[in-house]
């Protein structure tokens, strides 16, 4: 099966989601309670033998890294519910990564924000100088 063929594919997109579904309801880690955990991508190798599973997690620095620890110790249970769910030839043993792309995006919209709030600011004060400038004559 090469990489990036339908069936492979498939399989990525099933795993994204069981994951997904297995994080939010079936872990029990205290860790993960009160932070958001997504699942962004799940890539199988084409012989299904592991899985790396690029995670975002959102909540200050701190939770984030008890959150992943969390995640972490709970591979093998994830692996074992993982297996139950998906029909695969062999369960692939998981690795987490670690994609903040989603709070770098949070961060840039809200940047932007900040930006367009403070030129709208500047219009609604006129956004001339106390001093009207001298024409060249």
């Amino acid at each position: 099966m090469r990489k990036n063929s339908i069936k492979n594919t498939r399989i990525n997109m099933e795993v994204q989601r069981e994951l997904s579904e297995i994080i939010r309801t079936q872990v029990k880690d205290p860790a993960l309670k009160g932070v958001m955990v997504t699942v962004v991508s799940a890539e199988v190798t084409p012989d299904l033998k592991y899985c790396k599973a690029y995670v975002s997690i959102l909540g200050s620095e701190e939770r984030v890294r008890d959150a992943y620890g969390g995640l972490t110790r709970a591979v093998g249970f994830i692996r074992k519910e993982l297996a139950e769910r998906v029909n695969l030839r062999n369960t692939p043993e998981l690795k987490f990564i670690l994609d903040q792309s989603i709070e770098y995006g949070v961060h840039m919209s809200k940047l932007i924000d900040d930006v367009t709030a403070a030129m709208k600011s500047e219009e609604d004060h006129g956004g001339q100088d106390d001093e009207p400038e001298e024409e060249d004559t």
